[in-house]
């Protein structure tokens, strides 16, 4: 077996994405921009971090 590294700026770039065009819809329904960027950092964060320890 070969040892594989993990790719923890693309974990962040893919949750950034996936957590970005939900919260852009809440949004543009009237949320917050703050709100929604602060679900997308934290959706991120945490994507990297069970991407790290799994």
């Amino acid at each position: 077996m070969h040892n594989v590294q993990k790719d923890w700026l693309g974990s962040v770039v893919m949750a950034a994405l996936g957590a970005g065009i939900i919260t852009s819809f809440a949004v543009s329904q009237g949320q917050s921009p703050l709100v929604g960027l602060a679900i997308t950092a934290f959706a991120a964060v945490s994507a990297v971090a069970i991407d790290h320890f799994l």
